[in-house]
């Protein structure tokens, strides 16, 4: 039998990684109604919990990439584990505002920074030569498989257990994750003794680099900013971050409790976006390998600005309503992803797109902050979220054009040149 490359290992270890990271991010939806009743807190203030953990989750993103580049991929993310686990563990605790704060908005939004897209990213670039949309594709979809996973049972266990006993669930799933992290992923192709999957024999080896990495990553930021196609990409993703993780994923299931819909009920309509999100996603990163890129993206933020310009009668629909939205929604959820980090290599070169695709998934969580906290304010100003709703529908639209804006490099162009060596 033809040995399996271990870059397939890697990726299916970070798989579950990201999955389970992706349900600690999903978890506020579930917490914010039982907090609010609880503490008696305003969603406004329970927003702005969520709204630092996203901002420090995407602000964290590039510079993970570079402690990754300088440290290891291992290391890094056992780190990140590390800090998780004890930001959700020590939630449970919690009586005061504050301590929400600090620990789901610093700790968890620091730790989940690093287990987020730019991890994929930067498996990807180090591990894979030839199918990297498809495999940037699969890892991104692990974010709807976390969902269709964790939040059903983190709801029914809310509503049975308390909220407490979800953030012990979570955090015990956190734990479970380093010795696999430990076990199964190594930081590039040479410690395993092999190339890039799909590499050429003369492909030079991957350097390990010796620049200090805050140094490095605000390097590649200065130098990307340089490039009209590196804002048009971060201004796109900023509208994805504040209509996805911000928007629907932060408030649909309150936004719900508010229409009579249960808890359970609510989240499960979370996890049918996740199952059609696993396959929209996977389909896109097939497709980025295959089409323009800024083509996919006009359609993926056209149809979502209509979806959520719709959203408002879907409440009010009968039986149909809110599942059909689920099923559109979720196929385009972060469908996203796989074109933007083409078209981040495209521009920037492969050398620094992991880093720089950091800055943008910066202004990706930028966008969900504000988003999160947008709707919360929103919501306790005028008891309704259909303003937030109608707003995020139009941003969409707009970024659907601005898309088209994005230069392509002339066919033919490798992608996947030999890294520069190291300073």
């Amino acid at each position: 039998m033809k040995r399996i490359h271990p870059a397939f290992a890697v990726a299916g270890a970070v798989f579950v990684v990201l999955l389970c990271a992706a349900a600690v991010r999903a978890t506020p939806s579930i917490l914010i109604v039982p907090l609010e009743r609880e503490f008696g807190w305003s969603r406004a203030l329970l927003s702005s919990a969520v709204s630092v953990n996203l901002v420090l989750y995407g602000l964290v993103g590039p510079f993970a990439a570079a402690l990754m580049d300088r440290f290891g991929i291992r290391r890094t993310v056992i780190v990140s584990l590390a800090l998780i686990g004890t930001g959700v563990a020590l939630t449970s605790q919690m009586r005061a505002s504050w301590q929400l704060l600090l620990t789901w908005g610093v700790l968890v939004g620091l730790g989940t920074g690093t287990t987020a897209m730019v991890l994929g990213a930067t498996v990807v670039n180090r591990w894979f030569f030839s199918r990297r949309g498809a495999v940037m594709g699969v890892l991104t979809a692990s974010t709807a498989t976390g969902q269709m996973i964790f939040l059903p049972l983190e709801a029914h266990v809310a509503e049975t257990q308390g909220w407490r006993a979800v953030t012990v669930l979570v955090a015990a799933v956190i734990g479970l994750l380093i010795p696999l992290v430990a076990l199964f992923v190594r930081n590039r192709p040479a410690d395993a003794g092999v190339l890039p999957y799909g590499a050429p024999p003369d492909l030079p080896p991957l350097q390990i680099s010796r620049q200090n990495p805050l140094a490095n990553a605000l390097r590649v930021l200065r130098e990307s900013s340089r490039k009209a196609d590196f804002w048009l990409l971060a201004g796109s993703f900023f509208v994805c971050g504040a209509s996805t993780n911000g928007l629907v994923g932060t408030h649909l299931v309150p936004a719900c409790m508010d229409h009579g819909i249960p808890e359970v009920k609510a989240a499960g309509l979370l996890a049918v976006m996740g199952v059609f999100d696993l396959i929209g996603t996977t389909a896109s990163g097939w497709l980025s390998d295959r089409f323009d890129p800024r083509k996919l993206l006009f359609w993926y933020y056209g149809l979502r600005g209509l979806a959520l310009l719709w959203l408002p009668q879907a409440f009010d629909a009968q039986v149909l309503g809110l599942p059909v939205f689920a099923v559109f929604y979720g196929l385009d959820w972060i469908a996203t992803v796989p074109p933007t980090v083409r078209l981040t290599t495209e521009a920037i070169g492969v050398r620094d797109a992991p880093i720089a695709f950091g800055w943008i998934v910066a202004s990706h969580q930028i966008g969900a902050g504000v988003g999160a906290l947008g709707a919360g304010v929103i919501r306790s100003s005028l008891t309704t979220y259909t303003p937030a709703w109608v707003a995020a529908g139009a941003i969409c639209l707009l970024a659907a054009l601005v898309v088209l804006r994005i230069g392509r490099r002339a066919p033919g162009v490798d992608l996947a040149g030999a890294p520069a060596p190291a300073p």
